[in-house]
């Protein structure tokens, strides 16, 4: 399932920020998100910058986190069912962005659609970028393929992108691990 080539990079991109940046349960075990130099490295890392990293400092990472929290809100939400409050906080993240899609052509690609608005600042031009391409997804048929991981002892975060829709892991290792447990729970 894919829904056009920069919303799914901008949604995996919610995705990754979520998972790396928000407190909770990643794979069975607490998860506290990096701080410092690591968190930095980790915003980085999600976002691909290879030779422009230098360009993510400690406040566009401090930033990001806020986004990523925002961001956790909406695939809760939806997770639960409550489309009107993922809806309502990606319009407040949409409004704080001054999200303004456009077209644009660089490096060598396409036109292509972006979200962010001119002059904006890097932590604010993911944001809106990311708030864009969920509210995409939250507007068309496929909002439910937002999900939270379901097996125990975590809450990553996940889009489904598969054929049928049944996805209710973040990772096959957790998807192994709630089958192994269900084995094991079986067995006399």
């Amino acid at each position: 399932m894919n829904f056009n080539s920069h919303t799914d990079a901008v949604v995996a991109v919610a995705v990754c920020l979520v998972n790396a940046l928000t407190l909770g349960e990643a794979r069975g075990r607490p998860y506290t998100p990096p701080e410092g130099e690591e968190r930095r490295a980790a915003v980085v890392e999600v976002l691909g910058m290879g030779r422009r990293a230098e360009s993510v400092g400690p406040a566009e990472a401090d930033e990001l986190t806020g986004v990523a929290g925002a961001l956790r809100v909406v695939f809760e939400s939806v997770d639960r069912g409550d489309v009107d409050t993922a809806a309502e906080s990606l319009n407040r993240l949409l409004a704080e962005t001054d999200a303004r899609p456009h077209l644009d052509r660089h490096d060598g690609e396409p036109w292509h659609l972006h979200f962010h608005g001119a002059g904006g600042t890097l932590a604010g031009d993911w944001a809106a970028s990311c708030a864009t391409g969920l509210a995409v997804v939250l507007g068309g048929e496929l909002y439910d393929r937002l999900g939270v991981c379901t097996a125990t002892h975590c809450d990553r975060v996940y889009v489904d992108t598969s054929r049928n829709g049944t996805r209710r892991f973040c990772s096959t290792a957790c998807q192994n691990r709630a089958k192994t447990a269900a084995f094991r729970a079986r067995k006399p």
